[in-house]
């Protein structure tokens, strides 16, 4: 299992080396790697699949102009994708008059026992993506980095431009809250 984790960062470091001589084949292969992450961070930031999709697509498009300019450092290659969506996003709701979160539908895997289990699994990522959409943006942006798409402390440092100190207060901060807005919610019905 080793041997594969490090054959693909490998590919992928041939890859960005090559991408970024302007290789347009490896920077496809990236893509191909990396889209559905990109999307799927996108679209639980914004709730509406046209939005996500534009916003994925002028994120690889950000990074192909700017990617002989990329250069390795301490974060990986998708943290820096990353970091382009996230300012992409903040652009999204800057330009939008209704700067509040879409209540969208989330998409569950169907696969479950039965329909109850499905039903209210999409009614619990429902109500916490609700309440994750009423914290703080900071707070909403380190949450969903680290539970959504797994990022390290360090990783979410880097993409955010902030100390690993501050990420730990601000997701310690965020989760209490999360705690205290659900707990309320809970307490309502």
């Amino acid at each position: 299992m080793e041997q594969s984790v490090i054959g693909t960062e490998t590919e992928e470091a041939r890859l960005i080396e090559r991408a970024v001589s302007l290789d347009g084949n490896a920077f496809g292969r990236l893509y191909d790697m990396y889209v559905d992450r990109v999307y799927r961070h996108i679209y639980y930031r914004v709730g509406k699949v046209m939005d996500a999709e534009d916003l994925t697509q002028q994120t690889f498009l950000k990074a192909w102009q700017a990617i002989d300019r990329y250069k390795k450092t301490k974060s990986p290659f998708l943290a820096w994708l990353m970091t382009i969506s996230h300012n992409l996003v903040i652009d999204f709701y800057r330009t939008r008059k209704d700067r509040a979160y879409v209540d969208a539908e989330i998409i569950v895997d169907e696969t479950g026992p039965g329909p109850e289990q499905v039903i209210e699994a999409r009614f619990e990522q429902q109500q916490v993506r609700r309440a994750i959409l009423r914290l703080p943006k900071d707070q909403q942006h380190v949450i969903l980095l680290r539970f959504s798409e797994g990022f390290r402390n360090a990783e979410i440092a880097s993409i955010l431009g902030k100390s690993e100190g501050a990420v730990r207060v601000i997701l310690h901060r965020g989760l209490v809250a999360l705690r205290r807005v659900l707990e309320k919610e809970e307490g309502q019905c």
